[in-house]
C-alpha cells in the first residue's frame, strides 16, 4: 500500500490556523477577521477536548494580538507567512501502515492573482518544525483544490485544476497521475466550476466535501435568486453518474457584498477531533445547514460560527486550516 491523504474526520495530532497579518488583504474587516478565526481556533481546541491548534502568526506584535483574542491553551506559532490560507500552502500529511510523511507542493497565489512574501515557502518552514520526512512536489497544487473520503476516492474542479494559470503543461491524465503518486489520490470525480466569483478559480471545499466513505456533500439552492444553483445542479449530476450518493446541504443564497454576489459557502466546514466548525451567515438556511450536517458526524458537535469578516479576505475556516493527522494503520 501506498502513501494516501486521510479523510479530514480521520483523528489529528494538531490543526495549523492562518492569523491575519495585513490589514490591506481585509479592507474594514481586518480586526473583525483576526476576532473571527481566533474563534474557530478556540472552538476547535475546546478547553482541550478537542485537538491541540496550533495558530501561526507573521511576527511577534500579531503573537500578541493573537493571545488577546484566543482561549488559553491555544498555540501560537511564530512563522513568517503573507496570507491565512494554509489549506493552499501548508504542507500535506499522508499516511501509510502506521507511518507519517509530508508532501509539500509549489505554490504561485492562486495563478499569479495574490502573491505575497512568504506564503511562496510556508508550506516547506512548517514541514521543517515537524521532523518528519517531506516530499518535495515541482508544479502547481494547493489543499483546497481536493477532498478525499480517504479510500483514495477524491473531488476536484476543472476550473482550477485545469486552469492554465497552474500548471500549462500538464493535461487532465498528467494531474491525475501526479496526484496518484503524492497524495495516493487514484479515483478521481471531476466536477466543472466552482462558486461564482471564487478568487480561487474555484476551489471545490466551497462546493462538495465528503462526509463519509463514498457520501458527497453538495449545496442545493432554495431559492430562484441562488446565483450558483446551476454549478450545484451539474456537480450533483456529475457526482451520481460517478456512482456516489449525494447529501443535499441547503445554500445560503445569494449574498451580497459591496452590490457583488460573494462565495459564501456552508461547505467550508472544518472537522475537528470534538467538533465540526461550520461558517454560518446569518442566513435563513444557516441553521438548517447544520441540522442536515448532524447525523453524518455523531459524537462530534456541530458548531455554527460567523464568517463573513473572514470570506471578505477570500475564503473561510476550511481554507485557513491544515490538519496533522494521527498516524494510524491507513
Amino acid at each position: 500500500m501506498t502513501f494516501r491523504m486521510p479523510a479530514e474526520w480521520a483523528p489529528h495530532d494538531w490543526t495549523w490556523i492562518g492569523f491575519p497579518t495585513n490589514p490591506a488583504e481585509w479592507p474594514g474587516a481586518f480586526e473583525d477577521a483576526r476576532a473571527q478565526i481566533a474563534a474557530f481556533a478556540s472552538a476547535l481546541h475546546a478547553g482541550g477536548k478537542g485537538e491541540d491548534v496550533r495558530l501561526v502568526v507573521a511576527n511577534a506584535a500579531d503573537a500578541d494580538a493573537a493571545r488577546a483574542l484566543v482561549a488559553p491553551g491555544v498555540t501560537i506559532v511564530e512563522q513568517r507567512l503573507g496570507d491565512v490560507w494554509l489549506r493552499d500552502t501548508a504542507p500535506i500529511a499522508v499516511l501509510n501502515r502506521g507511518a507519517r510523511a509530508l508532501v509539500d507542493f509549489g505554490f504561485n497565489g492562486w495563478g499569479g492573482k495574490y502573491q505575497m512574501p512568504g506564503d511562496e515557502d510556508i508550506g516547506a518552514r512548517l514541514a521543517a518544525t515537524t521532523g518528519l520526512p517531506t516530499s518535495t512536489q515541482h508544479w502547481i497544487f494547493e489543499g483546497g483544490a481536493v477532498d478525499t473520503d480517504g479510500t483514495g476516492l477524491f473531488v476536484t474542479t476543472e476550473q482550477c485544476l485545469l486552469n492554465p494559470n497552474r500548471n500549462p503543461g500538464l493535461d487532465r491524465g498528467k494531474i491525475e497521475t501526479l496526484l496518484a503518486g503524492s497524495l495516493g489520490l487514484s479515483d478521481m470525480l471531476w466536477l466543472g466550476d466552482g462558486l461564482l466569483n471564487d478568487h480561487t478559480d474555484g476551489h471545490v471545499d466551497n462546493l462538495a466535501r465528503f462526509v463519509g466513505e463514498g457520501l458527497l456533500a453538495l449545496p442545493i439552492a432554495t431559492t430562484d435568486d441562488d446565483p450558483n444553483a446551476a454549478i450545484y445542479a451539474d456537480a450533483r449530476a456529475r457526482a451520481r453518474a460517478h456512482g456516489l450518493d449525494v447529501v443535499d446541504i441547503p445554500s445560503p443564497g445569494l449574498v451580497i457584498v459591496d452590490g457583488e454576489p460573494i462565495p459564501a459557502s456552508y461547505m467550508n466546514f472544518y472537522i475537528g477531533n470534538a467538533t465540526v466548525i461550520v461558517p454560518v451567515y446569518g442566513q435563513p438556511n444557516d441553521q438548517a445547514a447544520l441540522d442536515t450536517l448532524a447525523p453524518f458526524f455523531p459524537g462530534r458537535d456541530i458548531v455554527g460560527l460567523g464568517s463573513d469578516a473572514i470570506l471578505s479576505g477570500g475564503g473561510s475556516f476550511h481554507c485557513c486550516s491544515q490538519q496533522m493527522p494521527t498516524k494510524g494503520d491507513q
